[in-house]
């Protein structure tokens, strides 16, 4: 299971993510709003957590943003307030479910896995065709007509990223943030030579590419 966490609270939040990660979950951690809008729209998941306050963009904020973005995944709202004009503020803001801290981590459980029952959208495609290349998330299998790609795990993740945006541009602090973390020293030419390489085992033998540069951007996968 794939999860964003948005929240602001140190202790919490990496209370959060370690008994998510116990329970064998993949969880990116943000501490603020901003982060958490652009890891909902540049990555997916099976259900983001939002904080309500947090620094700089509130969690309701956020939703607000996202759905008018269109994005239609799963979002719960983590907060201290318990009137009922703020728990119908958030919902109607378009959060899934709403839940008071403090809380029990079952609770937590029990409300996400209710919330993927009830999901009748499929968050997340195995088998992505774009033209002749079929992508596989599941078994990260990657061919080019009949021909098999052997990706590096950096490439696959890359390639995954910009599949998942297909149509859209990714900027480069993105990518490099969603590929190699906020840590590391790569570089942007470090990442010009990767799409490069990246290039040269997927795209077809007539020319063409999958993977457009938009200068001074960053990059856009199409057909």
């Amino acid at each position: 299971m794939q999860i964003l966490l948005a929240e602001d609270d140190l202790r919490l939040g990496k209370l959060i993510k370690y008994m998510f990660e116990k329970e064998g979950a993949n969880v990116d951690w943000v501490v603020e709003g901003e982060s958490a809008f652009e890891y909902a729209i540049y990555s997916s998941y099976d259900i983001i957590i939002l904080d309500w306050m947090m620094p700089g963009e509130s969690g309701i904020s956020v939703c607000d943003r996202l759905r008018k973005h269109g994005y239609q995944g799963i979002i719960l709202m983590l907060t201290a307030k318990d009137a009922v004009e703020d728990r119908v503020s958030g919902l109607d803001t378009g959060a899934d479910d709403y839940l008071v801290k403090p809380f029990e981590f079952s609770e937590l459980m029990a409300r996400i896995r209710a919330l993927l029952r009830r999901s009748n959208n499929k968050l997340i495609e195995d088998i992505i065709i774009i033209g002749k290349l079929i992508f596989n998330r599941t078994t990260k299998i990657i061919k080019y007509d009949s021909r098999e790609i052997c990706l590096s795990g950096r490439e696959f993740q890359m390639l995954d990223l910009l599949i998942q945006n297909r149509g859209q541009v990714v900027p480069r602090e993105v990518i490099l943030d969603r590929v190699w973390g906020l840590e590391s020293e790569v570089t942007s030419n470090n990442l010009d030579a990767y799409v490069r390489l990246l290039r040269k085992k997927i795209d077809p033998p007539d020319g063409k590419t999958f993977i457009h540069t938009v200068r001074g951007v960053g990059y856009r996968l199409e057909e």
